[in-house]
């Protein structure tokens, strides 16, 4: 039996969202995992409540980006035998998209943090929105504006 034009579609979909989840997995889990042994730390009791606050803000992200990059594989392995291959493609992308953007809040909370606690004043606020502001435009202004204009590099 051959595939269709639309099951060899939906066959690299899936496998270019596979690479995509090996790759910002590991990151997250790494960084969450890291955020579960700071408050263990002796210096952590010299923390301001400014960067307990963004602390926990950058804990509470990182594990909703772990959750939302593993959930594809929980949708995956309950509906893919049950002939949804377009539902799991749709919703792991969504999930993907929604934990690359709690990640990249993860990512600058934790610079946030230690940038608070090493430097203050407006240095603080520079190097963390220098960051931020490459990350956003990395991540999402580039390929969205290339989508806005219409450009394409093929199928």
């Amino acid at each position: 039996m051959s595939k269709t034009e639309e099951e060899r579609l939906r066959d690299r979909q899936l496998l270019e969202l596979l690479n995509e989840l090996r790759v910002a997995l590991p990151g997250v889990q790494l960084l969450f995992g890291f955020l579960l042994t700071v408050p263990f730390t002796q210096r952590f009791g010299d923390t301001t409540s400014f960067q307990r606050n963004v602390f926990y803000v950058t804990l509470v992200s990182a594990a909703i980006s772990t959750i939302c990059l593993i959930a594809p594989s929980a949708v995956h392995r309950l509906r893919f035998h049950q002939s949804e291959r377009a539902y799991v493609i749709e919703s792991a992308n969504k999930l993907l998209i929604a934990g690359l953007c709690f990640l990249g809040v993860a990512i600058i909370c934790a610079v946030l943090l230690i940038t608070d606690f090493l430097y203050d004043g407006p240095r603080v606020v520079i190097y963390v929105g220098a960051l931020a502001l490459l990350l956003v435009v990395l991540w999402f202004v580039r390929p969205l504006y290339r989508h806005l204009r219409g450009l394409s590099s093929g199928p």
